[in-house]
Order: C-alpha cells, then sequence, then structure tokens
C-alpha cells in the first residue's frame, strides 16, 4: 500500500528537458507490503505556468530511499523523517540545478 505520508506544491525554480518549472510537488511517500516499510522522498518540478496550472508532469521527477527495512508505518519515525525531507529535497533538487521556494508554498500542506 502506498500512501503520500506528506505533499505540498511549492513555487520553484528549474528548468528540465528544455522546459522551465515553475511549481514543485514535494512528497514523502510510504510503500508497505509483505510485512516491510520504505519510506522515499521525492519532489517533482512542473511548469506551473499560470496560478491555476497543477499538471504536474513527471519527466522532472526525483526521488530518494530514506529508510527501508522490516516492519511497519511508524508515526515517530516520520516525524524523524519529516525533519529532514527539506535537505533531502534541496540535495536531489541540485541534480537538475533546481530549487524548492519553501518560503512559497501555493497549497496548504497534506497529511497522508
Amino acid at each position: 500500500m502506498t500512501i503520500n505520508v506528506y505533499e505540498q506544491y511549492f513555487n520553484a525554480e528549474a528548468e528540465f528537458n528544455g522546459v522551465p518549472r515553475h511549481g514543485a510537488l514535494v512528497m514523502l511517500i510510504s510503500d508497505s507490503e509483505a510485512g516491510n516499510i520504505r519510506y522515499e522522498a521525492a519532489v517533482s518540478f512542473f511548469p506551473h505556468n499560470e496560478e491555476d496550472d497543477f499538471a504536474v508532469s513527471y519527466d522532472a521527477y526525483l526521488s530518494k530511499v530514506l529508510y527501508e527495512a522490516p516492519g511497519r508505518r511508524s508515526k515517530k519515525r516520520e516525524q524523524t523523517l519529516m525533519e529532514t525531507l527539506r535537505a533531502e529535497i534541496d540535495q536531489l533538487a541540485e541534480t537538475i540545478a533546481g530549487k524548492v521556494l519553501w518560503n512559497q508554498p501555493l497549497r496548504e500542506e497534506r497529511i497522508g
């Protein structure tokens, strides 16, 4: 079962495949299957050319597994991962010379 533990849209700066990206969807994803749990930090940069344009294109999708082990979801572990999520996303964004503008959210956060 895959769940977005956290997701939020932000203004962003990036260019990918020759297309300027002005928005980013930031996620902490939990995937549990057969007694195993995996947490992944992910960011998808998308064009966001207009204020109401939230069409996320997944060609500029970056992710990193933060935790994987036998077990199940843990609120305590999720809280710890949330404390480092921004730094992890910043490192991922740097790989494409992108930047999430953390002080410019486009929508309220959603916790799952």
